[in-house]
Formats: structure tokens, C-alpha cells, sequence
């Protein structure tokens, strides 16, 4: 796994301009300078050009890194959070093939391609979960890949430490709700298996003593 930005400073503050306000400017600066789940993400659909549904998408970085990257395939995010859904639309004035829609991470649109669930299962609770993992497996087509980033439970030190900064998250108010439900491995990848997806786990720390791991199902093409 990468664990740096293939984007250049001039790309990463082009793209944190198009937000409003010097906290979420900096907040993308830091996302994409340091969190590998965007490299990881784009070179999974660069590998694979299809459609991007981006469940959770906050403000939008994930379609900013693609279009950066040169992936200009259909994208769609979708955000509970109407002030990120807010932020995200602004920050595409001018951009195509991009859309952004406040919605339930349950209540899905019709969807062919790939789809991304970055660092949202956990805020959901285990039933919740299910439902989703089964609702965007349905969606995945032949060559495209489900892509997931998430907190998985396990008895390391990491866990623990992201146990402590979930509380102060949440003492931000950046996440609503709090942690529902830290998956075990085998509640992602069994339904993956299951329904024909080759999954890949590897840890996705980056430079942060926090417990993510991605996770990667891919859907053969046929014949």
C-alpha cells in the first residue's frame, strides 16, 4: 500500500481553495497531502474506468483526487450531512460529471460500477451495516470493485488508540452520531465472498496510529 499523494502542493491547494473558510481549506490540504485511502481508491478505478458512488462522501475530496488524477468517469456522492453535501456542491462549480446528494446511506440510487464506502460502516450499527454491505455488493458490476475503508475491531494497541480519538471526534461535532459498530473482518469479507467478489484486506494506518484497514472486493469480469 501507498501511503503518500501522488498529487503535487499546486494541485492540493487548488483544490482546497474551492472550499469556503481557512478550517475546512486546511482540512482538505491535510486530507490529501497525507491520507493514502484517496491514492488507494484512484488506483483501483484507474485500473478499472466505471462510474463512482461514493457513500459518505463528506465534502468531496474523493472526486476532486479522481479529476486531479486524470479519472474523469461519472461520479456520484452521497452525505446524511447537509452542510458537507453543502460544502461539496460549492466546490464543483464549473466541474463535470460530478454530483453531490443529501441522502441516507440506505436509501441508495440505481447503480452500475464501482462503489466506495470510506470510513462510514462503523458509525452504523451491525444490522445497518449488513444492509448496506449487501446493498452496494448489488451494485458492483463485472471488472468494477467495492472499496472499503473502515476501523476494524481487533485486540491490537491501534484499535484502542482509535477507540480514545473517536470520543474526540465526536466532541467536534464533525461526525454526528458516534460509533455504532466496529466490524470484525469476517462480517465484510464473508458477504463479499459470498455474492463472487475477490477481496483483498491490507492496513491503510498512513502516517496515523489509527486501526483502518481497506478493503477491496472485486467483481471477475465474465468469461
Amino acid at each position: 500500500m501507498r501511503s503518500e499523494s501522488t498529487l503535487g502542493p499546486a494541485a492540493i491547494r487548488e483544490i482546497s481553495r474551492r472550499y469556503e473558510g481557512r478550517w475546512l481549506q486546511g482540512y482538505a490540504r491535510g486530507k490529501l497531502r497525507n491520507d493514502p485511502v484517496y491514492l488507494e481508491t484512484t488506483g483501483v478505478v484507474l485500473a478499472f474506468p466505471a462510474p463512482v458512488l461514493d457513500i459518505g462522501c463528506g465534502p468531496g475530496l474523493l472526486a476532486h483526487y479522481l479529476k486531479a488524477c486524470g479519472v474523469d468517469v461519472p461520479y456520484t456522492g452521497l452525505d446524511a450531512d447537509t452542510r458537507k453535501i453543502s460544502s461539496a456542491n460549492e466546490s464543483i462549480r464549473g466541474l463535470a460529471n460530478m454530483c453531490f446528494a443529501h441522502a441516507d446511506c440506505l436509501a441508495l440510487p440505481a447503480w452500475q460500477g464501482h462503489v466506495a464506502i470510506l470510513d462510514v460502516l462503523h458509525y452504523l450499527d451491525a444490522e445497518k451495516q449488513s444492509q448496506l454491505l449487501q446493498a452496494a455488493i448489488s451494485r458492483i458490476t463485472p471488472g468494477a470493485s467495492l472499496i472499503i475503508r473502515t476501523v476494524l475491531c481487533d485486540k491490537s494497541w491501534r484499535f484502542r488508540t482509535t477507540q480514545i480519538e473517536e470520543t474526540f471526534i465526536r466532541g467536534t461535532r464533525w461526525i454526528r452520531g458516534g460509533v455504532k459498530h466496529y466490524p470484525h473482518i469476517e462480517e465484510l469479507t464473508r458477504p463479499m465472498a459470498e455474492a463472487g467478489l475477490v477481496t483483498e484486506k491490507a492496513p491503510l494506518f498512513g502516517h496515523t496510529p489509527f486501526n483502518s484497514y481497506l478493503i477491496h472486493g472485486r467483481r471477475p469480469l465474465q468469461g
